[in-house]
């Protein structure tokens, strides 16, 4: 008897985890997974993500430096992860970045014609596989001016990712609202800390000097991914389940 109920007990915990949603994030380098964490001063907003959920949801960061909404797909990255899609699981979207380079033909999107349609077969096909798509805006550079004004450059492309976002019904975060801020806020000194500025030989990772205002800091990436954290508790999209 006490065999039989462990079997039961047994394939019970397998159908239970058979069920756990996953979260999946898909976009570019300011939320991909960097090497050596542990002497890496870089880190992507969603390498760190994990921190803040439960143990109830599995994460899964298929996000890669350089990628756009056109060249994850045609790597076959996109495919990765729809096979695995089931329902319940939800996907994060953060592209345009890398969409905007006009001298790459393997990444570069008109932001009203290509951009748009990736965006929205990245949605279409999410759902058509019973998981919810979240769409996000690229989070913002540090690009102050010399009269300390935060200087956009992303142009078209967050504008296309709300529009996208209204017209379909998607959960959506305006994460390059929430960073501007972040970076007005911390000014045009502090907000350094949020990025990689070092001098030569001040941290080991870099010999040479090193001023980059696109990507983040562990301390950039966490601040991030926490003001990602609270506007994703807010979207009753049942993923604010498993934040802690």
């Amino acid at each position: 008897m006490n065999k039989k109920l462990s079997i039961i007990f047994l394939c019970l915990s397998l159908m239970i985890w058979a069920q756990k949603p996953t979260l999946f994030l898909i976009g570019d380098s300011t939320m991909s997974n960097k090497d050596n964490p542990e002497k890496n001063p870089e880190h992507g907003w969603g390498q760190v993500l994990p921190q803040f959920f439960t143990s109830g949801i599995e994460i899964q960061n298929h996000a890669m430096n350089g990628r756009s909404s056109k060249s994850f797909r045609t790597e076959g990255r996109w495919d990765k992860v729809e096979k695995q899609l089931k329902k319940g699981d939800f996907v994060i979207i953060q592209f345009g970045h890398n969409d905007q380079k006009l001298k790459d033909s393997t990444k570069f999107t008109n932001p009203y014609t290509q951009y748009r349609a990736n965006l929205e077969r990245y949605v279409t096909e999410t759902r058509g596989k019973g998981a919810t798509p979240i769409l996000m805006t690229s989070i913002t550079r540090r690009n102050f001016n010399e009269n300390g004004v935060l200087i956009d450059t992303h142009k078209e492309y967050p504008l296309v990712v709300r529009l996208v976002a209204d017209a379909m019904k998607v959960p959506f975060v305006d994460m390059q609202l929430l960073t501007e801020q972040m970076e007005i806020s911390y000014g045009p000194e502090k907000s350094k800390t949020l990025h990689l500025h070092f001098k030569a030989g001040e941290n080991s990772y870099y010999t040479k000097d090193k001023a980059d205002d696109t990507h983040l800091s562990r301390s950039g990436a966490e601040t991030v991914a926490k003001l990602a954290v609270t506007s994703l508790q807010s979207l009753n999209t049942g993923l604010e389940k498993y934040i802690k």
